[in-house]
């Protein structure tokens, strides 16, 4: 009981601190998609290219020959936490694309047991309920070619949905920006999430809220705050693509993941942390794709009081036929993070094969 007490009162606590700035805020949002991108440790700012590139950097829906959609499952924290995300993205005209995508992270079916002792002290099993907490992305992209040769920007406008049972929902909105530019097989790139800071108003139930008041002893006297501040983040990102014999290709990447704060990241000052990223993938005919990557580069205290470099390595696998795409990844592979390990795939067609 105590600990299913623990979880309610860990989602409800996340509706604190209004009009604050909070670094984790929207956090669902920088977790990822696409297993291919995933596997290569999210080093690909500079090189995306696909429907994908609406959440990576929009400016590369420009490189879709015609219109694609995306689907991908992954399941973190032993199952508990469901996250799923879809995207479709089309070529307006040789100069202009759009997209759109939605993504999911929720936990389902949790025990509300605040109220499993009545008034007279008693245990009732009948009184306890199920609830579910569930954060919604929704993102329109659209990209433009640049008069400047070999330049490209997007530019993405997001809705944040945050709904915890009964006790509390929100409403969010920001703005990403992202440019490209490509010449003699360099591939640069430069995303900014939230460059207006993402704001999120919270309505909270204050009758739900008196239910819970006293269930640990202490916790959550006083009715939260209803807003919060997403800020802004930055990614730079650079990949080259090399060819062998016509067959074998392999594409690098490397990407520079900033917050204007200071984190655990392994490198950090008071104006901006950055947590490098750095990825590979093998391609054989354009059919099979061998990746791996490294990325998560945190600064971690240990019980000593020491401080240790954790990192996080993936790999992954895909194979594409006839504009059908299969990618899968493995993250946090020999757990060498704090991260979970986490088993992902994720499927990407183009649509044009169906004309």
């Amino acid at each position: 009981m105590k600990k299913t007490i623990a979880i309610l009162l860990l989602f409800i606590s996340m509706t604190t601190h209004g009009q604050a700035v909070r670094k984790y805020s929207n956090e669902f949002m920088n977790i990822g998609v696409d297993a291919a991108a995933l596997g290569m440790s999210n080093a690909v700012t500079g090189y995306t290219g696909d429907v994908n590139s609406g959440y990576w950097n929009p400016a590369g829906l420009l490189k879709i020959e015609d219109s694609e959609a995306a689907l991908m499952h992954a399941s973190y924290f032993a199952n508990i936490a469901q996250y799923d995300y879809a995207a479709y993205a089309k070529k307006i005209d040789d100069r202009s694309a759009w997209g759109v995508s939605l993504i999911r992270f929720g936990v389902d079916d949790i025990l509300n047991t605040t109220q499993l002792i009545d008034s007279e002290g008693n245990i009732d099993y009948n009184r306890i309920s199920l609830f579910s907490t569930a954060d919604y992305g929704l993102t329109f992209s659209y990209a433009r070619q640049m008069k400047l040769e070999g330049f490209q920007y997007g530019v993405n406008a997001k809705v944040i949905r945050r709904v915890i049972g009964d006790f509390a929902n929100s409403w969010g909105f920001g703005f990403d920006f992202g440019l490209q530019f490509d010449r003699n097989d360099w591939h640069f790139g430069l995303m900014l999430r939230d460059i207006t800071t993402t704001y999120n108003v919270w309505a909270i139930d204050e009758d739900k809220y008196q239910e819970i008041q006293d269930a640990v002893a202490g916790q959550n006297q006083e009715l939260p705050e209803s807003t919060e501040i997403t800020m802004p983040k930055a990614q730079l990102g650079i990949a080259k693509k090399f060819e062998f014999h016509y067959d074998y290709t392999l594409l690098a990447a490397v990407n520079l993941n900033m917050q204007f704060a200071r984190t655990n990241d392994v490198i950090a000052s008071d104006a901006v942390s950055i947590d490098p990223a750095v990825g590979f993938e093998f391609g054989h005919t354009d059919l099979v794709f061998l990746r791996a990557g490294v990325g998560n580069f945190q600064n971690v205290q240990q019980l000593d009081g020491s401080t240790k470099v954790n990192f996080q390595p993936n790999i992954g696998l895909g194979f594409k036929y006839k504009g059908i795409q299969i990618d899968y990844a493995l993250t946090d592979l020999g757990d060498q993070s704090a991260a979970l390990y986490s088993n992902i795939f994720s499927v990407k067609v183009d649509l044009s094969i169906f004309r």
